[in-house]
C-alpha cells in the first residue's frame, strides 16, 4: 500500500512554543537584558506622543508578595499596551525607602542611634539594608517580565530625590500651607513617633467599656437646674462612658450636649441613695446595660443648663473638672455625657480650646505615665486599664464596667495599638489656605477607574484633618527648617535656607542636615534660632514624587497620564499627592487614577499565614510561568476582591494552554510560508479567508479600545473565545484539508495562509502585554522580515474587513453558517455517542432547511461538506424532514445523520463514490489525486 503522507503539507512536528515556561522564561529575559531591550523601546518611541504611568513607590522591606505581584503586572500591561497602541510610554518603577520599619530592622541588628553607635553610621546602615531590599524586590518584579528602567529606577533615599523632597516642602512653606500645631495625633508608643491617617489601619481590639461617675461639686445648684419635684437624696453625679479607661489620670472636663435633654434619675446601685445624670432618650437602655429595674426620674433638663458646673474627679480628690458643651456629643452610645481629654482625642482638643483648657502630657513618647500622674506614674498605657480601674473602684466612682471586641486604630507597620497623644507637630493645614476645598475641586477633572473611586477619595478628603507631616525618627528625610527662639517664627529667609541646605543634601545625602553647623548659614543669627530636628512622614516622601522625580526626569512629565495603587491608596497615596500637588502646583498631579482590589483565596479569606492560603509569586513563576500569573491577573475582574489558589492558577494555565496552542498551529502552518513572495491580495483570496481576517480585524478593534479602558478581562475573554470558537471551533477545523492536501503553491493553500499570517500578526501583538514572554517566542517564529522584538511593534495595521473587499459573502453570511455549523456539529456529537458513526468524516448528512437557509448554503456549493467537516451534504426542504430528524436551536433546521457507504480516502480521510476510480491511485478520491504533486492541482470550486 503506497504511503502518500509525503505528498501532504503537514505542519512541522517540531514546532516551538513547547511550553516550559518556568525554564524559558528566565532564559527570555536574558535575551531581553543583553539587547538592552528597554532602551530599544525608548528609542523607536522617539517622537510619539508621551504616556507617562507614575509608580507608586512600594516600601523596600521584605520580599514581594500576590499583591505586589499584581500590581505591577497590571502596571506593566498598561505600560505595554500604550506603547503598541504609538505612545512613548516610559515607565520608571520607584521605591520607599525611609521611615520606620527600616529603622526598626537595623535597630535590631547593630542598637540604636544614639546610643550604640553614631547616627551617621545608623542612617548608613538602613541605606544599606534598604538597598539590600530594593534589589531583592527588583530582581523578583523583573521575573514576572514587567519592563522598566530597572537600572535607574527613582528611590526616595537617592541624594537627589532627598533634595527634591526638601524643596517641595519649601515650595508648600512658601504658599502657607505649612503650620506648627500642638494637637492630638496617633502616637504610636512602639515606634515613639507620630503618624498620619494613611498609616493608619483598623484591626480588632479587646477594649474595656466603663461608666464612672463624675460626683456634683455644688448639688444644690445642680438639682434646681432640674426642678426636681422631690427632694434630691444622696450625692448628684454625671456618669461618663469611655471605652479608654487610660484616659481618665488625664480628664480634665465632662461634655454635654447643649441642647439634648437631661435626666435626674433617682436609683440605688448598692452604694445607697443617689442621683445620676443621663441623656433622657438613652435611659432606658442605660438602666439595662447596667441591669437596673428600679430607678425614678426627678427632673429633665438642656445641657446647656448645666454648663460650669464643678465635678469631682474621679481619681484626684485635689481636682475638680467643668461640665462644658460640644455639639460632638451624640446618643449613639454610652450615656449623653462625655469624658474630656484634650491630649488624647481631636475632638475633646478642640472643644477644650474653646474653654481654654491646656494639655497636661501625662503620657511620655514611650507610652507610660509621666510622675505628674501620680499613682500611675511609670505604667504604660497598654497595661494601664486594670489599675485605672482599680482606682475607681476603690473610690467609688466605677458604675459598670465590660470588656468587649471592636476594630481599633493600630500602626500599619508594627500592627501595634495606637493612642492619641497631644505633641507639637507640624501640619498641612486643609483650611488655611483653602487646600480642602481646591482639591476636592481638582477630583472633579481627574477620570476615575473605577468610576466610585471619585466618591471614595471625595468622602474621605471632606473629613481629611490637618495633615501631620512631623516625626520624630532618625532615618527620615528632615524637616529643614530654622524657628526663632522667643516667637516660634519660621526664618525670614526660610526659602533661600532651604535651598541652601539642598544643595548640600545633593552632595552628603541627609547627613549634611542632621550634622549642620547653624552658623554655616546663618551666621551671628545663629544663636536666636532653633534647628528643626523633626523627619517628614514617609507618605510626603512619596507624595512629592510627582514634584521631585516626575519633573525631574526628561523622559517624563507632569502632570501625570496614570497613577495606578490598590484601592487603600485613597486615603495613602492619591491623596498626599493630591493634597501636595494641590499645595504646589494648584492642580492635581494626575490626569487618570485606577485602583485594583485586593487577594483572597477561592473562598474570599484574606491571604493569611496561619490560615496557609498564601500564594508567593516566586512559587507560581517557579512552578507554572511568569505568563500563568499574568493572565490570572487578566482574566480577573481587578475592581473587586482578586480570588487566587493553586486551583484557580491551575484553570488558569489551561486556559492559556488553548491561547498558545492556537498560536502553535497558525505558526506551524506558516512553515515555509514567505509573506513577501507567497502573500495573496485580497481581493484574491478566498471569502471563508477574507471572512477569517475580517473577524480578526474586528476583535482588533475591540482589544484596542479595551486597553484604552483597561479592561483586560475583556481582553482575554474575547481573545479566548476568538481563539476556541471563531478559530478553534470554526475556521482551523475547515480549512485543515486544504491546508494540507492543496498543492503547495495553489491558491487555495497561500490565501489560507495568507490568512494564518494576517491572524497570527494580529494575535501575538493582543497577547503581548497580557502573555509577554509567549508572544516574544511567537513573534520570532512568524515568517518574513521583523523588528528584533513584538514590543518594538505597534498594533498590526494590515488586517482588513469584508465590507472593503467583497460584496457577496457578508458578515451576516457567515454569522448564519456560524450557528449551523456549530448546530451540526452537536448532532454529530450525538449520533458518534450513540455509535452510528466513528468520527464526522465517516458520516453524510442531510439537512433540512427553510428557504433562507436553503439561499444561504446553497451559495457555498461543494464547499459545504468541506465546512461541516462531512463527507457529503445533501439539503432538502424542511417540510420534507422525516420524523426521526434531530431537532436544533436554529430556527429552520433539522438533520439526519447517517453512516457513509463510501471508501474512505487514504489522503483526506473523506468518504467518497469516487475513491479507487484512478487505476494508478486505487487508494485515493480524485480531487486527492488531483492536489498530487504532478497532478493538475485542485479542481474544486470555492466559494
Amino acid at each position: 500500500m503506497t504511503d502518500y503522507k509525503s505528498t501532504l503539507n503537514l505542519p512541522e512536528t517540531q514546532f516551538p512554543m513547547r511550553g516550559n515556561l518556568p525554564q524559558r522564561e528566565p532564559e527570555r529575559l536574558a535575551r531581553w537584558q543583553a539587547m538592552d531591550l528597554y532602551q530599544k523601546i525608548r528609542e523607536t518611541s522617539q517622537g510619539r506622543p508621551r504616556f507617562v504611568l507614575h509608580d507608586g513607590p512600594p516600601y523596600a522591606n521584605g520580599n514581594i508578595h500576590i499583591g505586589h505581584a499584581v500590581n505591577k503586572i497590571i502596571k506593566d500591561m498598561i505600560v505595554k499596551s500604550k506603547t503598541l497602541a504609538g505612545y512613548d510610554a516610559p515607565y520608571v518603577p520607584g521605591w520607599d525607602c525611609h521611615g520606620l520599619p527600616i529603622e526598626h530592622k537595623v535597630e535590631t541588628l547593630i542598637g540604636r542611634a544614639g546610643d550604640k553607635v553614631p547616627y551617621r553610621e545608623f542612617r548608613q546602615k538602613c541605606r544599606e539594608y534598604a538597598r539590600e531590599q530594593v534589589e531583592g524586590q527588583k530582581a523578583d518584579f523583573i521575573r514576572l517580565g514587567v519592563f522598566g528602567d530597572w537600572q535607574k529606577p527613582y528611590l526616595t533615599m537617592d541624594f537627589a530625590t532627598e533634595a527634591n523632597i526638601v524643596r517641595a516642602l519649601g515650595k508648600i512653606v512658601q504658599q502657607g500651607h505649612l503650620v506648627k500645631g500642638y494637637k492630638p495625633v496617633y502616637w504610636s508608643v512602639v515606634g515613639q513617633s507620630a503618624l498620619a491617617e494613611a498609616e493608619v489601619e483598623y484591626q480588632e481590639k479587646t477594649s474595656t467599656a466603663i461608666d464612672v461617675r463624675f460626683t456634683c461639686i455644688h448639688p444644690e445648684q445642680v438639682a434646681s437646674c432640674f426642678a426636681a419635684t422631690e427632694t434630691v437624696q444622696g450625692p448628684i453625679s454625671v456618669v461618663i462612658w469611655t471605652t479608654t479607661p487610660w484616659t481618665i489620670p488625664a480628664n480634665q472636663a465632662v461634655s454635654l450636649n447643649p441642647e439634648l435633654e437631661y435626666a435626674l434619675v433617682a436609683v440605688d446601685l448598692g452604694q445607697g441613695p443617689e442621683a445620676l445624670i443621663l441623656a433622657a432618650e438613652m435611659l432606658e437602655s442605660i438602666m439595662q446595660r447596667w441591669d437596673v429595674e428600679q430607678y425614678q426620674v426627678l427632673g429633665r433638663c438642656q445641657g446647656r443648663a448645666l454648663e460650669h458646673q464643678s465635678l469631682q474627679h474621679p481619681l484626684y480628690l485635689e481636682k475638680q473638672v467643668p461640665v462644658i458643651l460640644g455639639e460632638h456629643v451624640t446618643l449613639e452610645a454610652g450615656t449623653g455625657a462625655v469624658h474630656t481629654a484634650p491630649d488624647h482625642g481631636m475632638e475633646d482638643f478642640l472643644v477644650g480650646q474653646a474653654y481654654q483648657l491646656g494639655t497636661l502630657n501625662l503620657v511620655q513618647a514611650d507610652g507610660t505615665y509621666s510622675a505628674q500622674a501620680g499613682a500611675f506614674a511609670g505604667i504604660h498605657v497598654y497595661k494601664a486599664d486594670t489599675p485605672v480601674c482599680d482606682a475607681l473602684t476603690q473610690a467609688g466612682k466605677l458604675v459598670h464596667l465590660k470588656r468587649f471586641q471592636h476594630s481599633y486604630p493600630h500602626c500599619w507597620r508594627t500592627k501595634t495599638p495606637l493612642i492619641y497623644r497631644a505633641t507639637p507637630q507640624w501640619f498641612i493645614s486643609m483650611q488655611a489656605k483653602g487646600l480642602q476645598s481646591t482639591a476636592l475641586q481638582a477630583i472633579e477633572g481627574v477620570r476615575w477607574f473605577p468610576e466610585w473611586g471619585q466618591n471614595r477619595i471625595q468622602g474621605m478628603l471632606e473629613q481629611s484633618p490637618d495633615w501631620c507631616v512631623s516625626r520624630q525618627r532618625t532615618w527620615g528625610v528632615p524637616i529643614t527648617l530654622f524657628t526663632h527662639k522667643q516667637t516660634g517664627e519660621l526664618h525670614p529667609k526660610t526659602a533661600e535656607l532651604i535651598e541652601a541646605v539642598a544643595q548640600r543634601i545633593e552632595v552628603d545625602g541627609i547627613d549634611a542636615w542632621f550634622e549642620l553647623d547653624p552658623q554655616d548659614l546663618l551666621g551671628a543669627e545663629a544663636a536666636e534660632y532653633e534647628q528643626v530636628t523633626d523627619t517628614l512622614d514617609v507618605w510626603f516622601d512619596s507624595g512629592v514624587t510627582h514634584d521631585a522625580v516626575l519633573r525631574h526626569r526628561s523622559e517624563l512629565h507632569f502632570p501625570a497620564d496614570l497613577y495606578l495603587e490598590g484601592s487603600d491608596q485613597h486615603r495613602g497615596w492619591f491623596q498626599s499627592s493630591l493634597k501636595t500637588s494641590i499645595a504646589i502646583n494648584g492642580c492635581a498631579p494626575y490626569k487618570q487614577v485606577l485602583t485594583h482590589g485586593f487577594t483572597v483565596d477561592e473562598k474570599g479569606y484574606k491571604m493569611s499565614k496561619s490560615l496557609g492560603n498564601v500564594i508567593a509569586p516566586q512559587e507560581v513563576t517557579d512552578t507554572l510561568g511568569a505568563d500563568i500569573l499574568r493572565l490570572w491577573v487578566a482574566s480577573t475582574d481587578y475592581s473587586g476582591e482578586m480570588a487566587v489558589s493553586k486551583q484557580i492558577l491551575q484553570r488558569t494555565a489551561d486556559a492559556y494552554r488553548r491561547i498558545r496552542n492556537t498560536g502553535r498551529f497558525l505558526l506551524a502552518n506558516l512553515n515555509g510560508f514567505d509573506p513577501a513572495r507567497d502573500q495573496v491580495p485580497a481581493e484574491q483570496m478566498l471569502a471563508l479567508d477574507v471572512w477569517a481576517v475580517d473577524a480578526a480585524a474586528r476583535l482588533q478593534a475591540k482589544v484596542e479600545t479595551a486597553y484604552q479602558e483597561y479592561r483586560f478581562l475583556e481582553v482575554y475573554q474575547q481573545v479566548h473565545h476568538f481563539c476556541v470558537h471563531e478559530l478553534g471551533g470554526f475556521y482551523l477545523d475547515i480549512i485543515k484539508d486544504r491546508q494540507y492536501t492543496t498543492q503547495a503553491n495553489s491558491r487555495a493553500r497561500l490565501s489560507c495562509q495568507t490568512a494564518l499570517y494576517h491572524i497570527a500578526q494580529a494575535l501575538v501583538r493582543w497577547i503581548a502585554p497580557i502573555l509577554s514572554f509567549t508572544a516574544e517566542e511567537m513573534y520570532e517564529s512568524l515568517p518574513g522580515e521583523k523588528q528584533e522584538s513584538i514590543f518594538l511593534t505597534t498594533w498590526y495595521q494590515d488586517l482588513f474587513t469584508l465590507e472593503a473587499h467583497t460584496s457577496d459573502f457578508d458578515a451576516d453570511f457567515w454569522a448564519h453558517i456560524l450557528n449551523v455549523k456549530s448546530a451540526v456539529n452537536k448532532c454529530l456529537e450525538d449520533a458518534r455517542s450513540e455509535k452510528l458513526i466513528k468520527a464526522s468524516l465517516a458520516a453524510e448528512v442531510t439537512l433540512y432547511v427553510d428557504d433562507t437557509l436553503q439561499a444561504h448554503l446553497a451559495r457555498l456549493g461543494d464547499e459545504v461538506r468541506f465546512v461541516l467537516l462531512t463527507s457529503e451534504v445533501t439539503l432538502a426542504p424542511l417540510a420534507q424532514a422525516p420524523a426521526d430528524a434531530r431537532t436544533t436551536e436554529v430556527a429552520g433546521l433539522q438533520v439526519v445523520v447517517a453512516n457513509s457507504q463510501h471508501a474512505k480516502c487514504s489522503r483526506c480521510w473523506h468518504h467518497r463514490e469516487d475513491v479507487g476510480q484512478d487505476p494508478q491511485h486505487p487508494q485515493l478520491c480524485r480531487r486527492c489525486v488531483a492536489n498530487l504533486p504532478e497532478g493538475p492541482g485542485e479542481t474544486r470550486q470555492y466559494a
